[in-house]
């Protein structure tokens, strides 16, 4: 069993709203939403064995108010109170707080050590585990290739920024206004051809050693577990990795605040999981997911429906 949370965004400030203007976030109850998730998962019965934080743990704002050091503190000193493994997620808020080079000297860097972990490049924050007999979790980077969080001059950036601005003429970049393929703007990103041969080889592995595979990535990877705009810029690409082997079973994600859910036509289910962020405090939005040989059931809480996902 395992703990799943999404989009915590958690920021000591009044209640606001999205960027449209119309859709309510409670930044300061997020952090007791988070309380009562590790209250319940550190009660469950049989215990979670680790705990999927899906990324954006803390808001965007945070960083114009200088408070991104110690929000960040408030949400790890929580999650720090589970006597179980937490893996991380980056999503774009926490690119809007931080560097990927402060990241990786942060709590949200769960990469074990050692270069078998994950892709040569140590600031991808891409590995990949086995918490239990032939069950393997694979973290994705989906900003590996993004806009966000890295040096103006880097190769990263310059190569980013290119492909983005083709796709997307808009000056603003994070509007998706009459784009034909609206997923291209800055709060999403994308994969590295060296992260993708990295995970190619992962799924080559558990298909030899007939491993049940969970994906996890903030930002969603099938068109159908999103709105169209939220996902990865190459998710085709992603897809074409995972479709091409037999063991992925599951795809974990957050970024869209709604929630989303479908089964693609290889049979893996994609499951993109409710914001805390637009959760309001008489609700919350976690879940807990318990594995078996042939299936996965949810259990949701607050905003979140219980799933049976088989395979």
């Amino acid at each position: 069993a395992f703990g799943v949370i999404a989009d915590i965004q958690f920021a000591d400030a009044e209640d606001g709203y999205d960027f449209g203007g119309c859709r309510r976030r409670y930044y300061r109850h997020s952090l007791r939403l988070l309380r009562e998730a590790v209250r319940t998962w550190a009660g469950e019965s049989p215990p979670v064995d680790f705990v999927l934080q899906l990324g954006d743990s803390i808001d965007g704002q945070n960083a114009r108010r200088g408070e991104a050091e110690s929000a960040l503190q408030q949400v790890l000193e929580v999650l720090g109170q589970l006597s179980v493994p937490v893996h991380h997620a980056w999503g774009n808020h926490e690119l809007y707080n931080f560097s990927r080079a402060r990241l990786v000297q942060s709590g949200l860097y769960s990469r074990p050590a050692g270069s078998s972990a994950g892709p040569a490049d140590r600031e991808c924050h891409a590995y990949h585990c086995s918490p239990g007999p032939r069950l393997r979790l694979v973290v994705l980077d989906a900003y590996d290739a993004s806009i966000l969080g890295t040096d103006r001059g880097s190769p990263r950036y310059q190569e980013s920024l290119r492909l983005l601005r083709e796709k997307n003429p808009n000056d603003d970049l994070n509007s998706p206004e009459g784009l034909k393929e609206p997923h291209f703007v800055a709060f999403n990103g994308g994969f590295s051809q060296a992260q993708l041969d990295w995970f190619n080889e992962v799924l080559k592995f558990s298909d030899e050693n007939q491993e049940k595979v969970i994906v996890m990535a903030h930002v969603p990877l099938h068109p159908s577990a999103s709105n169209g705009v939220c996902l990865a810029w190459n998710y085709e690409a992603a897809l074409s990795v995972i479709h091409a082997h037999r063991c992925v079973v599951c795809v974990l994600a957050g970024h869209l605040h709604d929630g989303a859910y479908c089964l693609d036509w290889h049979g893996v289910h994609h499951l993109t999981l409710e914001g805390v962020i637009e959760t309001p405090p008489d609700s919350n939005a976690f879940g807990t997911i318990y594995v078996y040989e042939d299936k996965m059931v949810l259990k949701g809480r607050g905003r979140i429906p219980d799933r049976v996902m088989h395979f």
